[in-house]
């Protein structure tokens, strides 16, 4: 089965390699693009394939497919000290949701006015390095929803 990874938010395609966190950076969690998100447009963040929520929490969740492939959203770095705050949830661990569906609402701007990146990582987890295919460009602008990566 095809994953087909849409970006959960508005905003600039940045290399997973410029994510300022080494456990992104160095693709230890797995393959993937980051989204720098538009201030206001990137507000609004929606799922990346059609699956099941099978982990979540303010800053981050887990998406699996029905073939049990996962993608991986972290919304900024170091987000997890803000215990929640600044982020609301719209759907529960456990919930069936489909691409592009609106599932958190967040606030990049204030997450950068914290000294913190907003930056937006996307992961396929439990994937090989080379697994992506029809990467956009660092630099490309994306709304959400767009594709963001393809994996067989």
């Amino acid at each position: 089965m095809t994953v087909e990874a849409r970006s959960p938010v508005a905003g600039t395609v940045v290399a997973l390699a410029d994510v300022p966190d080494p456990v992104f950076s160095a693709g230890y969690v797995g393959p993937g693009l980051a989204v720098a998100p538009d201030a206001g447009a990137g507000r609004h963040v929606v799922a990346p394939v059609t699956g099941t929520v099978v982990k979540l929490h303010p800053h981050a969740f887990v998406v699996a497919q029905a073939d049990g492939r996962g993608v991986l959203v972290h919304l900024g770095i170091d987000t997890v000290q803000l215990d929640g705050e600044g982020f609301t949830l719209h759907v529960a661990e456990g919930d069936a949701v489909t691409a592009g569906q609106h599932l958190v609402t967040w606030d990049p701007a204030a997450v950068t006015a914290g000294g913190r990146s907003a930056v937006v990582p996307v992961v396929l987890l439990d994937a090989a390095a080379d697994a992506l295919r029809d990467l956009p460009e660092p630099g490309a602008a994306v709304g959400a929803g767009d594709v963001l990566f393809r994996a067989e």
